[in-house]
C-alpha cells in the first residue's frame, strides 16, 4: 500500500492529538466539528467553500513553528487533516478569557450584524494577523480587503469589519500560543503514513513520497486522486457521490516544491493555489489582479494549482494563463516521466491524456521573455471569489512591431480551455496594427463553438473574447498603448 500502514487518523486540536476512527472518508471537518467535536461556533452556510462562515485555521510545523492556512472546514475531508493542527473560533480566546485582537476589533467597531458570519471573518483576520505581526508589518485596508475576499456577509457590514482588520493591529496582544501545538505535532511525524478505511470499506491513502504515490496509483488506478477537495468537496456535498477509493497528495512534500531550473519555473502538483500563483505573479506582474481575483484566499490555500489542470473544468482559470505561457504538463506512470504542451493535454469535456496509472507531477513554465507581452482578463459578475463567465489569456512575442508568435488562451468560452488557432494564425508575422486586429477577432468567431448557460449566452461570450483582444491591443500597441493607470482602473470595473 505504497508505505501506508492502517490506523486512526491522528491530528492536533484543542492542545491535543485526537484520533478519529469509524468516520467516513469524506466525512468533512465542518461535520465533525459541529456534531463529533460539539464546536458549534464554526457554521455551515454554503457547504460548497463560498460564504466562508465555516472558516477554521489549519497548521503544519514548519521548523519551529506554525504555519496556519485560514480554508473552508465544508471541504475538507477529514484524512486530509492526518498529521495537522486545527484550530477553530473557540480556539483563539486567550485562558484567562482575554480576546484575541481580531475578536476585541470586531467588538469595539461594530463588526457583527446577525453574527452568523462573524466566526469566519474573525478566524480569517486571525490568520492575517498570525501572518503578518510575524513579520512586523501591517496591511492596507485594500489588502485586508482582498484577504477577507473569501467571506462573505448578508448584512452588507464589510465597512466596519475592515475597520476592525485594522484596528487589531493597534490593540495589545500577542500571537498565538503554538508552543503545546508544535510539540504535539513533531510526535506526530512518527506515525507511518496514513491507511484509513471506513465502515463502509472505502478507503483513503496518504503517501508521503512521490515513490510511494506512484506505486499506489498502479496499484489502485481507479481511485480519485484528492488535492485540495476544493472541487471533489462538492461533488460529495451537492451531487451526493461515493468515492470508494482516494489517494490524498496534499502530504507528498516533493509535489509541494515549487523551484527555478534550466531556464523555466516548476510547479509541483501539490503546490497549493496560493503558492503557484504567488510565484507567477513574481515573474509575470500582469497576472497579480488575476491572482487575487482567482476563487478566494481559504479555496487557494487548499486547492492546488495541478489539481485545478488535472480536473480539466473550463472555467478553471489557471489553464488560460498558462497555455499563453507555453506550459508543459509533466506526467508520471510508475518511475517514467513525460511531457507535453498544456495545450495538447485536453481531449474533450473533462477528459485529458491521462493513462491508466498515471498521475499529473507538475508544471514546468518557460521564464519570462523581453520581447513577450502578457495580459490576463477575468470576467465574473462578481468582483471577488467568482467563477469566470469567461477568462483569456494573451501573450505575442513582438519583433519591432511585427507578431512574431501568438498565444490566445481562453476558458469558460468552450466544452474545453483552448487557443484560438485561427485568430492566432491572422496575427503571426503581421504587424500589430488595428487592421491586424480587426482580421484576428474575426478569425475567433469560428475558433470556438461558445456556450450558453446560466452565466452567460453563447453570444455574449464571443462578443467579449473578442472585445478582450481589442483591449489587449490598445495595451499593448506600440504606437499610442493605454497608460498604466487607465489599465489599472479598466481592470476593475470590467471585472466587476
Amino acid at each position: 500500500m505504497g508505505g501506508c500502514v492502517e490506523r486512526p487518523i491522528r491530528f492536533v486540536h484543542r492542545g491535543r492529538v485526537v484520533e478519529v476512527s469509524g468516520a467516513d472518508t469524506t466525512r468533512t471537518l465542518l461535520d465533525w466539528l459541529r456534531e463529533d467535536a460539539r464546536c458549534n461556533g464554526t457554521k455551515e452556510g454554503c457547504a460548497e467553500g463560498d460564504c466562508g462562515a465555516c472558516t477554521v485555521l489549519v497548521g503544519t510545523l514548519e521548523g519551529q513553528r506554525v504555519h496556519w492556512k485560514n480554508v473552508n472546514a465544508c471541504i475538507q475531508f477529514l484524512p486530509m487533516l492526518d498529521g495537522k493542527a486545527l484550530r477553530t473560533v473557540e480556539d483563539v480566546r486567550r485562558g484567562d478569557g482575554t480576546l484575541h485582537p481580531a475578536q476585541q476589533a470586531m467588538v469595539e467597531c461594530h463588526g457583527s450584524q446577525c453574527g452568523f458570519c462573524t466566526p469566519g471573518f474573525v478566524m480569517s483576520m486571525v490568520q492575517v494577523y498570525e501572518r503578518d505581526r510575524a513579520v512586523g508589518c501591517t496591511p492596507t485596508r485594500q489588502q485586508l480587503a482582498d484577504d477577507l475576499a473569501g467571506n462573505l456577509c448578508r448584512c452588507t457590514g464589510y465597512r466596519p469589519i475592515l475597520d476592525a482588520g485594522q484596528r487589531m493591529f493597534e490593540l495589545p496582544g500577542a500571537e498565538l500560543d503554538s508552543e503545546p501545538i508544535v510539540h504535539a505535532l513533531a510526535a506526530l511525524r512518527s506515525d507511518p503514513p496514513l491507511a484509513y478505511t471506513d465502515a463502509r470499506g472505502a478507503r483513503c491513502f496518504v503517501p508521503r513520497t512521490v515513490e510511494a504515490l506512484a506505486a499506489l496509483r498502479e496499484a489502485h488506478p481507479d481511485a480519485r486522486l484528492l488535492g485540495g477537495a476544493t472541487d471533489i468537496g462538492l461533488w460529495v456535498n451537492k451531487q451526493l457521490r461515493e468515492l470508494p477509493e482516494l489517494i490524498y497528495i496534499g502530504n507528498v512534500a516533493e509535489l509541494q516544491l515549487i523551484d527555478e531550473r534550466d531556464g523555466a519555473l516548476h510547479i509541483g502538483a501539490a503546490a497549493s493555489l496560493e503558492a503557484a500563483w504567488g510565484a507567477l505573479a513574481q515573474h509575470w506582474p500582469q497576472l497579480t489582479e488575476l491572482w487575487l481575483r482567482f476563487a478566494s484566499p481559504p479555496v487557494r490555500h487548499a486547492g492546488t494549482m495541478g489539481g485545478n489542470v488535472a480536473n480539466g473544468s473550463p472555467i478553471g482559470d489557471s489553464a488560460p494563463v498558462l497555455m499563453a505561457l507555453q506550459a508543459r504538463v509533466v506526467l508520471q506512470h510508475r518511475s517514467t516521466l513525460r511531457d507535453m504542451p498544456l495545450s495538447d493535454f485536453y481531449t474533450g469535456y473533462m477528459k485529458n491524456e491521462l493513462q491508466p496509472g498515471e498521475f499529473v507531477r507538475g508544471l514546468t513554465v518557460p521564464l519570462p521573455r523581453p520581447e513577450t507581452a502578457l495580459r490576463a482578463y477575468k470576467i465574473s459578475k462578481r468582483f471577488d471569489s467568482d467563477i469566470s463567465a469567461l477568462c483569456g489569456a494573451f501573450a505575442l512575442d513582438l519583433d519591432g512591431g511585427v507578431v512574431r508568435a501568438a498565444r490566445l488562451a481562453f476558458g469558460g468560452v468552450a466544452a474545453t480551455v483552448k487557443r484560438a488557432a485561427g485568430a492566432e494564425a491572422a496575427l503571426v508575422g503581421q504587424p500589430w496594427t488595428e487592421a491586424t486586429l480587426t482580421a484576428a477577432m474575426a478569425a475567433m468567431a469560428s475558433d470556438f463553438q461558445p456556450l450558453t448557460d446560466l452565466r452567460a449566452s453563447a453570444g455574449y461570450r464571443l462578443q467579449v473574447a473578442q472585445n478582450l483582444l481589442r483591449r489587449f491591443w490598445l495595451e499593448t500597441r506600440t504606437d499610442n498603448p493605454l497608460p498604466a493607470h487607465a489599465v489599472s482602473v479598466w481592470t476593475r470595473e470590467v471585472t466587476a
